[in-house]
């Protein structure tokens, strides 16, 4: 086609295959652990916000001792290299607050060796709920909501706390999630105000099903929520994101893309890492909204087909059907894959460089066929150079990449771009590359 004229010399667009380290962390999530894991959050009957501090066997208090119990396990393995903390606060009441309440979050730090200020968040939901979100009494046992993502987070705690990545690792779970998102908004406050370089998060929530309300099965598919104009976008980037062209180029986005370039695979045995283009389900949202709120990469897992009858709702049995979010409704193969698919993608981005900054499109006052670019040197001692990577403006992901050596700086004569999207990765002498970045400044 007469469009492609001038284009870049290019190979096509490849997914990351897992190295050695990656498929035996693969190899390493067990199936069995994680449904032991999702019956004993089960077993202490509610894990409501503002349920009991201080019973031993039952409410938010017990769970949160058990998760910090976990961690502090996985922690003693690590050689010192994981540390573990209680994040502490009081939450003022609220509309879905009825007494001012302490909320706790458990986070797991594994410090990285090569870029230890570049940080990864992996995060889940303790609490859980009954129909009235004010009702902290009722059994609310949670499996799939979100059990299961806590599930998840512990084991790839579990097991990557043995080994040392290139760049940190958070892994946490907060609660106050069904009241307003709190114990994740104090959690990616805090991380902002202490100027930590949080370059991706994950949200895992409601990730234990495979079943659909009408009985049909979709056990080899998860949906991954990226917003387009980002939570933050004053009101000068949202015009420029209108006037160039980047409403499908957010950091989150091309979050979304990385984790699915490196997480669909036969490894994961999961074939379809489905990008949801949207922030979140209608009428609803996740952990993954703080962090976006402050600017951070940030994206949620979610199983394909979401069944009301278990999700939210007091355990009974209507005409002959039972509701509640009971252990039974999950399948844990597929919450294997998803853990599977959440560890390419943590383990993935701490492996690789990080996503070149400031990249820069410069333009003139005339038209002209020239895209000249440039970005700031990546600090990652293991950056062994930059690729160009390229689309047509009605793909949905990227196709074409362009090795130009290890430079901050590339120019392509004849190459319009304003036919195109355009973007840098950084790659190391192992292959392994970061998200792409689309250009921040225009000049």
């Amino acid at each position: 086609q007469n469009r492609h004229i001038g284009t870049p010399q290019s190979s096509r667009f490849q997914q990351q295959q897992p190295d050695i380290e990656l498929k035996q962390i693969l190899a390493e999530i067990d199936p069995t652990r994680l449904q032991a894991t999702v019956q004993k959050l089960v077993s202490f009957g509610t894990r409501h916000t503002s349920s009991s501090q201080t019973d031993p066997l039952r409410g938010i208090g017990a769970a949160t001792a058990w998760v910090d119990s976990q961690m502090q396990s996985y922690a003693a393995a690590s050689g010192g290299n994981m540390t573990v903390q209680e994040q502490t606060f009081t939450q003022p009441v609220s509309p879905k607050i009825p007494v001012p309440t302490s909320i706790t979050n458990v986070i797991a730090t594994l410090k990285g060796s090569g870029s230890p200020s570049r940080t990864y968040v992996i995060l889940a939901h303790l609490d859980s709920r009954a129909t009235d979100v004010l009702d902290f009494t009722s059994d609310a046992p949670g499996a799939d909501d979100d059990a299961s993502g806590v599930a998840v987070v512990l084991e790839l705690a579990r097991v990557m706390a043995t080994r040392v990545p290139n760049a940190t690792i958070l892994f946490a779970t907060v609660a106050g999630e069904s009241q307003g998102l709190y114990g994740s908004t104090f959690m990616a406050n805090q991380l902002k105000a202490a100027g930590v370089d949080v370059e991706g998060m994950f949200d895992i929530n409601t990730v234990g099903s495979s079943t659909a309300q009408d009985g049909s099965h979709d056990a080899r598919e998860i949906r991954l929520f990226t917003e387009g104009v980002p939570t933050a976008a004053t009101p000068g980037a949202i015009d420029l994101l209108e006037a160039q062209g980047g409403e499908d180029d957010s950091v989150s986005r091309e979050l979304g893309r990385f984790a699915k370039s490196v997480a669909e695979n036969r490894r994961t045995d999961m074939d379809d890492v489905w990008i949801i283009r949207r922030r979140d389900r209608y009428l609803r949202g996740g952990d993954q909204l703080p962090f976006q709120l402050q600017g951070f990469p940030a994206a949620r897992y979610t199983e394909p087909n979401e069944n009301p009858n278990h999700l939210d709702v007091n355990v009974q049995v209507v005409n002959g059907v039972q509701f509640g979010d009971l252990p039974a409704f999950l399948d844990y193969q597929y919450l294997a894959r998803v853990a599977r698919v959440s560890a390419a993608s943590i383990w993935s981005l701490t492996q690789a460089p990080g996503t070149p900054k400031n990249l820069t499109l410069t333009l003139t006052n005339t038209p002209e066929n020239t895209t000249n670019l440039s970005w700031d040197a990546t600090t990652d001692p293991n950056v062994a150079g930059y690729e160009v990577v390229w689309r047509d403006m009605d793909d949905a992901d990227w196709t074409h990449v362009v090795s130009v050596g290890d430079v901050t700086s590339a120019s392509f004569p004849f190459f319009p771009k304003d036919n195109f999207i355009i973007g840098v990765r950084a790659v190391d002498a192992n292959g392994h590359h970061s998200p792409v970045a689309y250009p921040s400044i225009f000049k």
